[in-house]
C-alpha cells in the first residue's frame, strides 16, 4: 500500500506547494549573454543605492527622534509608528525582490490586537518581530547599497563579460537577506496563515451543509408533512359524511408518514449515520462500498481501533464522496474498487483505487479540491494519482487522535 503513494499529486495540501516554490527559486546559471533576468538583477543592484539610502536616513531619524522624547507622551507612539512604517518598508521590498529577483516570500500576518484600547494596539506594535527585523534590514543596507552599486557600475564599464556571474553573486546575497529578515517570523507565524485559511475552508464546508440540509428539508420531508397535515384535515371533515372515504384518506396519510420519516431517516444518515457512530469505520465503509456501481473490496486493519469522532466522520465522508465519484465518472470500463483502511505513525490512511478510465484532476472547484480542502481543516493530506487510463488511486491521509469516549 505504501509503495503505491509514490509519485502522486498533493492535493491543497501545504508540503506541495512549498516543495514548487523551492523549485521556482532555483535558477538558471548565468550566460555570458545579458539576458532579460540578468538586466533585472542588475536594476535591483543598481537601484539598491538610493532605495537603501532612502530607507536608511528616514529609519535613523525616525529612531533618534522617538528615543529622544521617550521620556514624553509622544515618544512611544513615534517609535510604534516608526516600526509600522518598518513593516510597510518591509512589503515594499519583497514586492521589489519579488519583481526582479524572483524570490517568493510570503507575507507575514496582518497585526491584531488583543484588546480594542489605543495601549493594547501600541504595545502590539512596539513587539512586532516583523517590524523590528525590517528596520534592522534597513539598517544594516547602506553600506551594501552602496557596494552592490559601486561594483555593478564599474562592471558595466569595464567588466561587463563577467557581468552575468558578478550580478547573480550579488544578488545571491541580496536573495539571502530578503528570506532571513523579511519572511514570516517563524513556523508559527506560518502556521497562523493555514489556520486562517482552513477557517475560512470550515465556514464555508459548514455553510454549504446547512443549505443542503434545508434545502432537503424543505424540499422533502416538510413538503410531506404539509400535504400530511391537510389530508389528515380533509379526513376529519369527511369522517362523519363519508367514513369510507375518510378511511381511505387517513390510509394515504399513512404512506405518506412512512416515506417522510424515510426521508428524514437518509437525512440524519447523511449527517452522521448510525452504523459509523454503533460499529466503526470498518462497517461503515463496507455498507457505503454496497451501493456504489462497480463492485468494491474493503479491507480494514484498524483491528477495532477508532480514531477522535471528528477524524472517523471526516474519513467517513471521503470515502463515501470518492465512491460516488467512481459510480459516476470512472466509465463503463471499470470492473472493481477498493477500500483499504490503516493505521501507520500516528496517521489514519484511506487508499480508494479503481480500474476505470483514470484522467482525474483536483482543478479549482472541483470535488476532490474540496475534499483536500476539507482534509486540510484537520491538518490532513489528500493525494491523487489518476493517469489517462487509470488506474485511479486517492488517498487521504488523516491525523490519528485518540478517541474520547465519554463523548
Amino acid at each position: 500500500m505504501t509503495a503505491g503513494m509514490a509519485g502522486m499529486t498533493d492535493v491543497g495540501g501545504a508540503g506541495a506547494v512549498g516543495a514548487v516554490g523551492d523549485e521556482a527559486e532555483r535558477l538558471p546559471p548565468p550566460r555570458g549573454a545579458l539576458e532579460a533576468r540578468t538586466w533585472r538583477e542588475i536594476a535591483h543592484l543598481l537601484a539598491n543605492m538610493p532605495v537603501d539610502m532612502a530607507g536608511f536616513v528616514l529609519l535613523s531619524v525616525c529612531l533618534w527622534v522617538s528615543v529622544g522624547l521617550s521620556v514624553t507622551v509622544i515618544g512611544l507612539p513615534l517609535l510604534a509608528l516608526t516600526l509600522a512604517g518598518c513593516r510597510q518598508a518591509g512589503r515594499l521590498e519583497r514586492a521589489r525582490a519579488r519583481a526582479l529577483l524572483d524570490v517568493r516570500v510570503e507575507e507575514p500576518s496582518p497585526l491584531r490586537a488583543e484588546g480594542a484600547g489605543m495601549f493594547a494596539r501600541l504595545w502590539l506594535q512596539l513587539r512586532d518581530p516583523v517590524a523590528w527585523r525590517s528596520a534592522l534590514y534597513l539598517f544594516i543596507r547602506l553600506p551594501w547599497g552602496w557596494f552592490t552599486f559601486a561594483v555593478t557600475l564599474v562592471s558595466l564599464v569595464v567588466g561587463w563579460p563577467l557581468l552575468p556571474w558578478i550580478a547573480r553573486g550579488l544578488t545571491n546575497v541580496d536573495r539571502a537577506m530578503v528570506r532571513v529578515l523579511l519572511a514570516p517570523s517563524d513556523e508559527l507565524e506560518r502556521r497562523i496563515a493555514e489556520l486562517e485559511s482552513d477557517r475560512g475552508a470550515v465556514a464555508d464546508t459548514a455553510a454549504s451543509d446547512l443549505r443542503r440540509i434545508e434545502r432537503d428539508l424543505h424540499d422533502g420531508a416538510q413538503a410531506r408533512l404539509v400535504n400530511l397535515a391537510m389530508e389528515l384535515g380533509l379526513a376529519k371533515e369527511k369522517l362523519l359524511e363519508d367514513p369510507e372515504q375518510a378511511a381511505r384518506m387517513v390510509d394515504d396519510a399513512h404512506g405518506e408518514v412512512k416515506l417522510a420519516l424515510a426521508e428524514l431517516r437518509d437525512l440524519a444518515r447523511g449527517i452522521h449515520p448510525a452504523i459509523l457512530t454503533d460499529r466503526g469505520l470498518g462497517p461503515a465503509l463496507s455498507h457505503l462500498a454496497a451501493r456504489c456501481t462497480v463492485p468494491v473490496t474493503v479491507t480494514d486493519d484498524l483491528q477495532d481501533q477508532r480514531p477522535a469522532r471528528a477524524i472517523e466522520g471526516i474519513a467517513y465522508f471521503t470515502a463515501s464522496e470518492l465512491l460516488q465519484n467512481i459510480s459516476k465518472h470512472a466509465g463503463p470500463g471499470a470492473r472493481q474498487a477498493t477500500v483499504d483502511l490503516w493505521r501507520r505513525s500516528g496517521h489514519l490512511l484511506l487508499r480508494v483505487e479503481d480500474d476505470g478510465r483514470g484522467g482525474a484532476t483536483a482543478a479549482a472547484g472541483s470535488g476532490l479540491a474540496g475534499l483536500g480542502e476539507r482534509l486540510r481543516t484537520v491538518d490532513g493530506l489528500l493525494t491523487l494519482q489518476s493517469p489517462r487510463g487509470g488506474p485511479t488511486i486517492v488517498t487521504a491521509q488523516l491525523p490519528w487522535r485518540e478517541r474520547d469516549m465519554d463523548t
